[in-house]
């Protein structure tokens, strides 16, 4: 039974998990950095599983791969970027799978922790957007004429430029990798408690004793929140990876042209 499952670990470990490698240094490993280590080990086994056997016909790993890679280009990179992001692909389909697989580990025997559940996964994947966006519009327009075409929105009244340059400026720069993270922060954490409390539930009513008869309902619960989970996971994987695609899509056609 895992750590989480075990009443005799404190509960505080729900949340904030011991350093179990490197104690007491800068480099010090907790199992949230262990499932980010795993989450992109197994992007990359899957990408090179794939690469191995090129057939005509695609089957098994390299249809999923291809499927998924098709699905990254028509549903993401293409609705947020248009026809010309085909560069972005791989390193958007990059970041599609190792966010779903940070995710998925919510549910996985013994790691039962999304590593995206603490914020030290979505906010540095979030300030590192927030650093590509702004990269490509200052390639794209220049500094200044990036940064005026976010201040300075057009078809406004002249006075009210002056109110909006500041927000608009906010509202790209600071607000747009704080929401990203906590988006995808908030969504985890949640379902990561719900399933801590049922599965604690179903624990505590495993006894010998009349309230084992009520242990399928939660446990049913438990099941189903679980294969909801799964959902969310590639959802919120989803979400993040067009937001990235339309911010670099927004600075590369500069901000007011979308």
């Amino acid at each position: 039974m895992t750590e989480m499952l075990s009443l005799s670990i404190p509960v505080t470990n729900v949340l904030n998990w011991p350093n179990v490698l490197f104690q007491g240094t800068p480099f010090a490993i907790n199992k949230v950095a262990i499932i980010s280590m795993i989450a992109s080990a197994a992007a990359i086994v899957l990408f090179v599983s794939a690469s191995k056997k090129k057939n005509l016909v695609p089957t098994g790993v390299q249809n999923l791969v291809e499927a998924s890679i098709e699905f990254v280009s028509e549903n993401i990179v293409r609705e947020g970027m248009g026809s010309d992001g085909a560069a972005w692909i791989p390193g958007l389909t990059a970041l599609f799978f190792f966010i779903f697989f940070s995710n998925l580990s919510e549910v996985i025997p013994f790691l039962q922790m999304p590593a995206t559940a603490r914020m030290s996964t979505p906010l540095p994947l979030a300030i590192g957007v927030w650093i590509v966006f702004n990269i490509v519009g200052i390639k794209s327009h220049g500094f200044v004429n990036y940064f005026k075409s976010i201040a300075i929105p057009p078809d406004v009244p002249f006075a009210l430029k002056f109110l909006l340059g500041p927000l608009e400026l906010i509202s790209t720069e600071l607000v747009r990798p704080f929401a990203l993270a906590v988006r995808l922060f908030g969504n985890m954490l949640a379902g990561h408690l719900l399933l801590t409390v049922f599965t604690v539930f179903c624990e505590v009513l495993f006894v010998k004793s009349f309230i084992i008869l009520l242990l399928p309902l939660p446990f049913i619960l438990l099941v189903g929140i679980s294969g909801f989970e799964i959902f969310i996971a590639g959802l919120q994987a989803f979400i993040f990876t067009v937001l990235t695609a339309m911010y670099i899509g927004e600075a590369k056609r500069s901000a007011h042209q979308l």
